[in-house]
């Protein structure tokens, strides 16, 4: 994975989830905003370390700053956390995002798929 990429991962995990709960909320009229959860941005976090390991790193010394992006990533979505998002806007954010991620992961399969047919 590719260092920027990795660094935007937890945002575009959480927008995405944001997105599904914007579209739940429209969908069954249930809510019009949608809170700016901290679990939600906990969960983008743990993707991020999950996959940290797997990142080219430019520097070695970036590598551990990952645990310090990390940790500030957290903080903020805690500081953010139960601010009200109208639902119509997380969903015109979020759900492009989860097609943007869903793309990514298909064409990542692919490539492994390829790479491993050649060997």
């Amino acid at each position: 994975m590719d260092q920027r990429a990795w660094l935007v991962l937890p945002f575009a995990f959480a927008a995405a989830v944001f997105g599904l709960m914007g579209t739940a909320g429209l969908l069954t009229a249930a809510w019009s905003t949608v809170p700016l959860s901290p679990v939600v941005s906990g969960a983008g976090v743990a993707v991020a370390a999950a996959v940290s390991g797997g990142v080219r790193w430019r520097r070695v010394w970036l590598r551990s700053l990952r645990w310090v992006w990390l940790g500030a990533v957290l903080a903020l979505g805690v500081v953010v956390g139960a601010v009200e998002v109208p639902a119509l806007a997380a969903t015109v954010v979020g759900v492009p995002v989860l097609l943007g991620l869903v793309f990514q992961l298909l064409v990542q399969s692919d490539e492994s798929r390829q790479t491993a047919g050649c060997r």
